[in-house]
């Protein structure tokens, strides 16, 4: 019985400060303002996220603050990234969406992405991400063996890319004849070389792109799907290759981790170092309490932006996992990005 009653007596006594942390949580952002920091130009996908969110998430802060997105691009969102990182407020009133590679960055480029990604607190992401390679209908290419016995030809904007770096990653990984054609200035661009001949395929395209965006082509079988690039397959995608499939020893498995993690945080919503955990925790069941509003699904589906969500917790798993990954799967990781 006395067991019992201490017991009771300690949960009673921890009780007024467990409240005490609710109350000053719930109360901090009455009145407030949140900065989201958006390291994108307008007009793309980070930046359409950003502003969705910004217009539905604040119902679900308590105190209702005004989140106001603006847009802080350069180096690929590592401007954003460092802003974050060593100048914004760490009490909860500075977010940002950031590029969805930001937890390898500092393990590729060193020199230029001076930060620690683990010590940033991660609220979540509106989808995780498949890319897949496609060729046009027209080439001669039904299945990944096909590259083995002809060159592909495929467009990408740049060596850092993903329609750069993921046909050299299959490349590099199982010998594969592909010729990586640089230059173009987007991804639609690539896609409209495909269509036009100029080139036979694209590698690294998002699928959720391909779904919203070139859903006649699927329906009228003008592109062919060889791979998806992930670390696990899209639901929709259950006969096409995986990747990961291919690896043939424990550090090319690890690479291809390593090369692969910012699919599984596609759109990467974070706060920065040190802020409060409560109002991490906060901010987060805010995000996703949102992921299921009526009116946010709507606003999403109407601008063809794919509701997978992962939540922050998850998130913080992904980085914790890749940053403690060993240097030789970094390194393989940059060998197999590596144009050759």
């Amino acid at each position: 019985m006395r067991k019992a009653i201490s017991g009771l007596a300690i949960a009673g006594s921890l009780l007024p400060a467990f409240i005490g942390q609710t109350a000053r949580a719930d109360d901090f952002y009455k009145g407030r303002k949140i900065d989201i920091i958006i390291g994108y130009s307008a007009g793309g996908t980070y930046d359409a996220i950003g502003r969705l969110l910004s217009r539905h998430m604040p119902k679900y802060i308590p105190g209702n603050p005004t989140i106001i997105p603006q847009n802080l691009p350069g180096s690929g969102s590592i401007k954003a990234i460092l802003t974050l990182y060593t100048v914004a407020p760490k009490d909860g009133t500075t977010l940002a969406m950031i590029t969805r590679g930001y937890p390898i960055e500092p393990l590729f480029y060193p020199d230029t992405a001076k930060y620690d990604p683990s010590r940033f607190n991660p609220i979540g992401s509106t989808s995780r991400e498949v890319s897949v390679g496609v060729v046009w209908h027209t080439k001669p290419f039904k299945s990944l063996a096909d590259l083995q016995e002809r060159e592909l030809v495929v467009g990408a904007t740049g060596s850092t890319d993903d329609t750069g770096r993921f046909p050299m990653i299959l490349k590099n990984l199982t010998g594969a004849k592909i010729k990586v054609v640089q230059g173009y200035p987007g991804g639609n661009n690539v896609t409209q070389a495909m269509e036009a001949g100029e080139v036979d395929g694209r590698f690294g395209w998002s699928w959720g792109s391909v779904k919203s965006r070139s859903r006649d082509w699927l329906a009228d079988k003008k592109i062919r799907i060889l791979i998806q690039m992930a670390h696990e397959k899209a639901k929709d995608l259950p006969d096409v290759p995986l990747i990961m499939d291919l690896a043939k020893s424990e550090i090319d498995r690890q690479a291809l981790e390593l090369a692969f993690a910012p699919q599984t945080i596609a759109w990467p919503l974070v706060a920065p170092p040190d802020v409060p955990k409560e109002r991490v925790t906060l901010l987060r069941r805010a995000f996703d309490q949102t992921m299921k509003d009526p009116q946010f699904l709507a606003e999403a589906e109407k601008l063809a932006i794919e509701i997978d969500p992962v939540t922050g917790e998850e998130m913080q798993k992904v980085v914790v996992r890749i940053t403690g990954l060993p240097r030789s799967a970094v390194d393989r990781a940059l060998a197999l990005t590596t144009i050759k």
